[in-house]
């Protein structure tokens, strides 16, 4: 175990108080616009789509309203397709892959499916480009009912209506080099544990649930996504940032159980991209074109076998 801390707020082995978390808000800066880059980006939607507030979150005197997509011709029989982006708002092409699919193919499942998207679930964050919310929570580990997120818990509150009749949830991500310099570090310091250093896969690869694994599905979206950017390998270990790889680019993790935001309406197919943007074999054009790819592979197999 480290003798120092790995982390420039708290003390080692001491979890974060109410004075830590003021420190670690004191310290985030917004460094682009949730109204520029998503909210000016969905006026232009809103003549093929209905657009609509779902909720808005209130920070510090800061208002975010909450927006979602849906089909403008939404019909009950015919299956549910939810697409998540932004839930950690540092993951930047979860949020501009989702808005570049409803610009440019959402309107090729009218009258197949019903579509809603949630392209950013986190605003606060998205905008500085941090993992957390205010409160240095990680919504991504507290979707479920009385969540202490206030981003989960209103998706969470969105999506009880459709409990049952989501066929297919694709939840848009990235894994960063900031998760290794920033984020890992900060959480280790929040809980009061110390830091182990990981690594950082180069590429594209998908999160199955361990509680019902859909392999062809997850098979489909990286076969789709091997034609944009290239698929991360397994370590020596042959794992996957600390899991084992149990097909080319796919993990398990158990959706339901760690509050994740895939586990959320218990759809048959759901899955979690996670983009690598600082490889240097890929632009962000690419990162952006990869979760395109997943959404659309994961569309036409959950039509194509439902």
């Amino acid at each position: 175990m480290n003798s120092r801390p790995s982390y420039p707020i708290g003390t080692l082995g001491q979890p974060w108080g109410a004075v830590e978390i003021a420190d670690w808000r004191s310290r985030q800066v917004k460094r682009r616009s949730y109204a520029t880059d998503v909210l000016q980006a969905l006026k232009s939607l809103r003549e093929r789509f209905d657009v609509e507030e779902y909720g808005a979150l209130d920070y510090a005197g800061e208002h975010y309203p909450l927006m979602t997509v849906r089909s403008r011709d939404w019909r009950d029989e015919l299956p549910v397709m939810l697409v998540t982006g932004g839930v950690h708002g540092y993951e930047t092409s979860g949020v501009h892959g989702a808005l570049q699919f409803l610009r440019d193919h959402a309107q090729d499942y009218e009258g197949r499916a019903n579509l809603l998207v949630v392209p950013c679930v986190s605003p606060w964050a998205y905008e500085r480009i941090h993992r957390w919310n205010p409160d240095a929570i990680d919504p991504n580990r507290n979707f479920r009912e009385g969540s202490p997120s206030g981003e989960a818990a209103a998706l969470v509150k969105l999506l009880a209506p459709l409990r049952g009749r989501v066929l297919m949830h694709i939840d848009l991500h990235e894994t960063t080099d900031s998760d290794e310099s920033e984020f890992r570090p900060a959480l280790a310091a929040r809980d009061g544990k110390d830091f182990e250093p990981g690594e950082i896969p180069d590429g594209f690869y998908l999160v199955d649930d361990t509680e019902n694994p859909q392999p062809a599905f997850q098979r489909a979206v990286i076969e789709a996504v091997a034609k944009v950017t290239h698929i991360a390998p397994a370590d020596a270990h042959g794992e996957i940032i600390g899991s084992p790889q149990v097909a080319s680019g796919v993990i398990e993790y158990a959706l339901k159980a760690l509050g994740l935001c895939a586990g959320i309406t218990g759809a048959r197919y759901t899955t979690t991209t996670e983009v690598y943007p600082d490889s240097p074999r890929a632009t962000p054009q690419q990162c952006n074109d990869a979760q395109v790819a997943a959404v659309r592979a994961a569309i036409d197999y959950a039509l194509a076998h439902r």
